[in-house]
């Protein structure tokens, strides 16, 4: 989900943007304009992305679902009787300040096991025994329109968890630098409480 195109930095910059600071994270709102919608949480001191949710409206107007791009999944109703088993593969994606990364926990194989490539414009994990197959893209190079790099992409595999590591291109880097300078202009309430402010 998302704006693709190189006026992405645009489209930031003249959204309505709405923030407010918890517990250290520093969230923000975005309005995009034909019903889109962006949150995306960071760490209040150092600046890293922790949470990307998207929401469109759906055909007949009303609140679509969040889609999350980065972070955890929400969590399942308590209520809900059935729900899926705590033994699948659980793939997140957690960024660090130089990296986007993901996390496929409950993959119990052996590291020799997984490879980790790039086709076309995603990268693809697959295992030998072919107990585990996985295919993704990187949203935010296609947001940037940039090409997908072998050399940048990384992996280990420690704790039944698969990380995979690939080194934001300095381009990417620029731009999330430009984009903590316009989020530091908007004015924060701290502890959530009371109206949040809107530029």
């Amino acid at each position: 989900m998302g704006t693709a195109g190189p006026g992405w930095a645009e489209v930031v910059r003249g959204a309505r943007k709405t923030a407010f600071v918890r517990d250290g994270r520093r969230s923000v709102h975005y309005a995009l304009g034909a019903g889109r919608e962006l949150v995306e949480e960071y760490e209040a001191d150092s600046g890293r992305l922790l949470a990307r949710r998207w929401r469109e409206t759906t055909a007949l107007g009303a609140a679509g679902e969040w889609a999350v791009e980065v972070g955890e999944p929400p969590a399942p109703p308590p209520a809900l009787i059935i729900r899926e088993s705590g033994c699948n593969p659980l793939f997140t994606r957690q960024d660090t300040l130089d990296s986007f990364q993901w996390r496929i926990r409950n993959l119990p194989y052996p590291a020799e096991v997984y490879s980790v490539t790039v086709e076309q414009r995603c990268c693809v994990v697959r295992t030998t025994n072919k107990k585990y197959y996985k295919k993704f893209s990187i949203p935010d190079l296609d947001r940037y329109q940039l090409p997908l790099d072998a050399a940048a992409l990384s992996f280990a595999h420690a704790n039944n968890t698969l990380i995979i590591t690939y080194q934001k291109p300095k381009e990417i880097l620029a731009a999330e630098q430009e984009l903590q300078k316009e989020l530091k202009k908007i004015k924060a309430v701290d502890n959530g409480d009371g109206e949040c402010k809107t530029q």
